[in-house]
């Protein structure tokens, strides 16, 4: 089948789910409807057996015990007990009597009664031998002489009850039927009424399931819209209202939560062209510069672009690293906790970091607790926050390193005697490429942003309390009990 082939036959969810909902219901409604009519309808022929049963019972009794109200004596003539039982027995509205005598039809249902056996002229034909073969029966064993059975003729299908009777030399049956057709007709009258009623319960139904469906699925409806939207203009912004709390709610706000990651991705992505594109433009024209002006013949000309191209290079390889690990903060997983010892953890960033320069280490304090982080990550952070100490310090100055825990959170700090910040650019010198005014410092200007992103990856924050003159504490405040997997970490 072609691609348009298969969108000219396809069916959405809503319209599935409606037929799917009315062939069930019409399914439903057909079974509940034929069971009930089945049964109906045995019940029906259970009740037509059993009245034949109670005229034969009726018609046995008074051919034994009654007596002929002419004579006041028991019934000696078969023709008068015919005559009176077919007075006496009062028939059904479907229900029709005759008698006959000596396989004979010899006598009617009284003509006030509105159903007339005798006017189906092949049912009387058929019954003469029926008669005769009971009578006979009845002559040989009076036991089961009683004949109830199904007759059907052009006219209609019938159930027969033949009760045979001797006396004397003289024989006949009185012959009781029901027009089953007709009682079957006035049950069938009663299903096509319930067919009608199906059938406008069904539509109502499937109006209902309409508007009941297009409600449930507004959702899926809004997540086609952001989607061809996202699709069309690049706007990873956009976000779905969340309706209820089913599972199309649930849905939605996974989708949601996947348009964020998308967007920080992507925005990532952009970030890092940004800054490689203007961080890298620098080092790259210094080192084409120097190659331009270099002298090749020049020895010492040769050894000194050669110096600084190298050092160039180290930058921008730095600078790459940096801008890597930027790149990954906003990735789920990006830090890998784990069960670690704090304690031990401060000393083994103090035994690092001394290397860093000739100052004064000091440890403030050591938390003994066990918490959930990432140690790689978070000793990448202390030993930054150690590396800006020693570079904004004076040779032989303090610079201590210290944890605590208490309140929920554990706290890793680094404290200088250097410099100190500007109030003014506490909150700045967190942001990608800023470098204090003061500092006169190189570097990327990348170290504390990665350090504040490692802490947000955590669940976490750094704070600054510096004074110009007197130094800085930066101090990384992370969760007691570790982050969560919800956890928002947004990186400049």
């Amino acid at each position: 089948m072609t691609e348009a082939a298969r969108r000219r036959w396809h069916w959405s969810v809503r319209t599935r789910v409606l037929a799917a909902l009315s062939l069930l219901t019409a399914l439903a409604l057909l079974v509940a409807g034929s069971t009930a009519y089945v049964l109906e309808r045995n019940r029906l022929d259970d009740m037509i057996d059993g009245a034949l049963d109670r005229s034969r019972t009726e018609f046995l009794a008074l051919a034994e015990d009654g007596v002929d109200p002419k004579t006041g004596l028991p019934f000696e003539d078969v023709s008068q007990l015919l005559l009176v039982a077919l007075g006496r027995i009062v028939p059904g509205p479907n229900e029709g009597m005759v008698a006959f005598v000596e396989g004979e039809h010899r006598y009617n249902q009284p003509a006030e009664y509105p159903y007339q056996l005798q006017q189906d002229r092949e049912l009387i034909r058929l019954l003469g031998p029926m008669t005769e073969a009971r009578v006979e029966l009845l002559r040989q064993s009076p036991a089961g002489a009683s004949l109830t059975t199904t007759v059907t003729t052009e006219q209609s299908s019938y159930r027969v009850l033949v009760v045979p009777v001797v006396g004397g030399s003289s024989s006949g049956a009185l012959v009781l039927a029901f027009d089953r057709t007709a009682e079957h007709a006035v049950l069938a009258d009663t299903y096509r009424t319930y067919a009608l009623v199906a059938l406008g319960a069904v539509v109502l139904i499937t109006a209902l399931g309409f508007l009941i469906v297009s409600d449930l699925l507004k959702p899926v409806a809004l997540l086609r819209s952001a989607a061809a939207q996202i699709g069309s203009s690049d706007d990873l912004s956009q976000r779905i209202e969340v309706v209820g709390n089913d599972d199309l709610a649930e849905l939605t706000s996974t989708v949601n939560g996947m348009l964020d990651r998308l967007e920080n991705a992507f925005a990532s992505q952009r970030q890092l062209l940004d800054d490689v594109g203007h961080e890298l433009r620098t080092p790259l024209t210094v080192v084409r510069g120097h190659l331009e002006l270099m002298d090749p013949a020049d020895p010492e000309d040769a050894a000194a672009s050669r110096a600084v191209a190298l050092d160039e290079l180290d930058r921008m390889n730095s600078l790459v690293e940096e801008l890597v690990t930027l790149a990954k903060a906003r990735r789920p997983d990006f830090v890998t906790p784990q069960p670690t010892d704090v304690a031990v953890l401060t000393d083994e960033v103090l035994t690092k970091a001394r290397p860093l320069g000739e100052r004064r280490w000091t440890l403030d304090g050591l938390a003994e607790v066990e918490t959930t982080l990432d140690a790689r990550r978070v000793t990448q952070a202390w030993l930054q926050l150690a590396s800006n100490a020693v570079k904004f310090s004076a040779e032989g100055s303090t610079v201590a390193l210290g944890s605590a825990a208490g309140d929920g959170v554990v706290r890793l700090w680094v404290r200088d005697e250097g410099i100190g910040i500007d109030p003014a650019d506490h909150d700045r010198v967190f942001d990608r490429f800023v470098r204090a005014e003061r500092s006169g410092a190189e570097g990327s200007g990348l170290g504390l942003t990665i350090v504040r992103s490692i802490a947000q990856a955590h669940g976490g924050t750094v704070e600054l309390d510096s004074r110009p003159g007197i130094g800085s504490t930066f101090t990384m405040v992370l969760p007691l009990d570790g982050p969560r997997p919800d956890d928002p970490h947004e990186v400049p």
